[in-house]
């Protein structure tokens, strides 16, 4: 695979010159650079300039509006809503999680409802944003149907990723980002296009047979991890993102969407802890203790650490070069 060296700045601009180039206001294609950026600093590729190409369809379809601007509702002190009126999720998140935040920091338990979204990045910016204020975040969003549940061979759930973030005053946070499918399908997609394998057990192909072609498998359905234990995580996530949000079920998704490529319409629901009000006095030690224990296990890694180690590093990163041909010919 052949690739080029970019700055993070380069990475940014690339976004960020894209999307205004394709019908997005400032606010709409900063918001997107910056999260398409983060991914790659974090090593997160499947979330980053992968994703351009499909946030340019969206555009171009006018499924989605790059010049739209959100608003916010707080419905009760502890319940905040934000109508995206057809955004991409960023903007939409980068209003509304300041009110969160506040309403937890002040009542101990706050819940925001994002509708009218289009979510196609990662989970863990929005987090983290709670993390990094002190705040316990929880974040799940579903998609359009992509695995099928426990004992099924018909696609029924999206890949519903589920996020949580802890604090960790003076340290990074734990936090992980994961899909109830047993890979993602951005990963699905990337190891495609790089001709790899993934492990048995990931997904079927359109006649219902196992495989570790990934090509096959984004031609058939994927499987939730751990079996039914992740099919009712799955489950669980289409009922907060959606039941509980009021916006569609990843089969609605499904349904309405134009079938441009680019991400549905949807919900998600992010809810928002404060341990110090929760759990009052010496929370942090007591949970530094336990940390400190879990450390102590030889091979422990602390979830979220991978990518927190990779911030650190400012420098150029090495992206698919025929990936960033095809989002300049976007331009």
């Amino acid at each position: 695979m052949s690739t080029v060296s970019m700055s993070l700045d380069a990475i940014y601009a690339l976004a960020h010159d894209t999307m205004t180039a394709n019908g997005c206001d400032e606010a709409n294609a900063a918001a997107l650079a910056d999260i398409v950026m983060r991914a790659e600093r974090d090593g997160s590729h499947s979330h980053g300039l992968f994703r351009v190409p499909g946030y340019v369809k969206a555009l171009r379809s006018g499924k989605v509006d790059g010049k739209a601007k959100p608003t916010v509702t707080k419905k009760t002190p502890a319940v905040v809503h934000v109508d995206g009126h057809g955004c991409f999720a960023p903007l939409a998140q980068a209003v509304g999680l300041p009110v969160l935040a506040e309403a937890t920091a002040e009542i101990g338990v706050a819940a925001l409802s994002l509708t009218g979204v289009h979510h196609f990045a990662a989970l863990w910016p929005e987090t983290e944003f709670l993390a990094d204020r002190g705040l316990v975040g929880i974040a799940c969003t579903a998609y359009m149907p992509m695995v099928a549940p426990s004992g099924t061979r018909e696609k029924l759930f999206g890949t519903n990723p589920i996020s949580f973030a802890w604090p960790r005053p003076g340290k990074s946070p734990v936090c992980y980002d994961m899909a109830t499918a047993a890979m993602a399908m951005g990963d699905i997609q990337i190891a495609a296009r790089d001709g790899k394998t993934v492990p048995l057990g990931t997904g079927l192909d359109a006649d219902g047979n196992e495989t570790t072609d990934p090509a096959k498998i984004a031609a058939g359905v994927l499987l939730p991890f751990g079996g039914y234990k992740g099919s009712a995580i799955a489950l669980m996530v289409e009922l907060l993102a959606a039941g509980l949000t009021g916006e569609q079920f990843s089969y609605e998704a499904k349904a309405n969407d134009n079938g441009d490529g680019g991400p549905p319409r949807g919900g998600e629901m992010i809810i928002g802890l404060a341990p110090e009000l929760i759990a009052g006095d010496g929370w942090e030690d007591h949970v530094e203790a336990f940390m400190d224990r879990m450390s102590s296990i030889e091979g422990m890694r602390i979830p979220g650490a991978r990518r927190h180690k990779n911030r650190l590093d400012t420098g150029p990163r090495n992206i698919n070069e025929a990936l960033v041909t095809t989002i300049r010919d976007l331009n």
